[in-house]
């Protein structure tokens, strides 16, 4: 945040988590190699241990989910690989709880309407499943009306987190604790008394549609920026526009970092810090380990 004042919250992502790749591993054998504590008597760390958490959360499911086994899904229709990667680091993680696990596609999930039940492409029912793809697109398409009634006993991410993965989530908390240090102002009926503001898509990701504005004052001239993409028919939500510090690289080039801190099982388990050149972090951001001097 800015120096000197509160911590920020920009955003709560709570349905399609991706990022795994870097922080749990790259992130953590760049520590290794370049900061481990067999060099320098361990005066160096990393705030990450995302990996061992998942692990165990995915160990605790063990006793609580029926059946041994997990299907791990992704969408085909992310061709950068980021998805298959961010699915594989998780299915790794279940492995090594226990769980039986196998991979396929979201297009491969289909539906057995004489038994009433989602099944894999071996037509074996599927009681639980994470998978990497939004609930609200799942909603809409043409399997989604089953999920009403009929659904696998263990959705990881569950169902309910729909409430919380929409920008929703930050007017609401506005609105419950106004004037809070770490929130800022949000409104889905406008920008209000808000002269400078950022306009998020209710669904939307990697900055895609996002609008800034920016007022100006004086003989300072203002500013209005709009990202392209798909998203926007759902709605938006105005947030009041705050300042991402500038820290520029040795060749003068922008970095505006964004620290995201990982939950899991209601505990902080790591960091992981995304840099862009500009104010909105989109697609073409880098990721920055973190690195903590004891």
């Amino acid at each position: 945040g800015v120096p000197g004042e509160p911590a920020k919250m920009l955003e709560y992502n709570a349905d399609t988590p991706t990022g795994i790749v870097e922080t749990a591993i790259s992130q953590w054998y760049w520590y290794e190699d370049k900061y481990g504590r067999e060099r320098d008597g361990g005066a160096w760390d990393q705030w990450n241990f995302l990996f061992e958490a998942l692990r165990d959360r995915f160990a605790a499911l063990r006793l609580r989910l029926p059946g041994g086994g997990m299907h791990f899904a992704h969408t085909e229709l992310e061709r950068t690989g980021e998805d298959i990667m961010n699915a594989a680091v998780l299915r790794d993680c279940a492995d090594q709880a226990g769980w039986n696990t196998t991979s396929l596609l979201m297009s491969e999930i289909g539906w057995d309407a004489r038994l009433e039940e989602f099944v894999d492409m071996d037509d074996q029912p599927i009681q639980n499943i994470f998978k990497l793809y939004p609930w609200e697109d799942m909603m809409g398409e043409e399997f989604g009306s089953p999920l009403a009634t009929k659904r696998p006993t263990g959705w990881i991410e569950p169902a309910w987190k729909m409430f919380l993965s929409t920008k929703v989530l930050g007017a609401a908390m506005w609105h419950l604790y106004p004037g809070h240090e770490n929130l800022l102002p949000s409104y889905i009926d406008g920008p209000r008394e808000m002269t400078d503001w950022v306009k998020k898509p209710l669904h939307g990701r990697e900055g895609d549609n996002i609008e800034i504005f920016r007022a100006g004052t004086g003989s300072g001239r203002g500013e209005h920026i709009v990202q392209p993409g798909r998203y926007g028919p759902e709605g938006y939500v105005w947030q009041q526009y705050t300042q991402i510090p500038n820290f520029p690289g040795p060749d003068g080039a922008p970095n505006h970092p964004v620290p995201g801190a990982w939950v899991v099982n209601g505990e902080s388990v790591g960091v992981g810090i995304r840099e862009s050149d500009g104010p909105v972090t989109d697609y073409w951001c880098r990721f920055v380990p973190n690195l903590i001097h004891g």
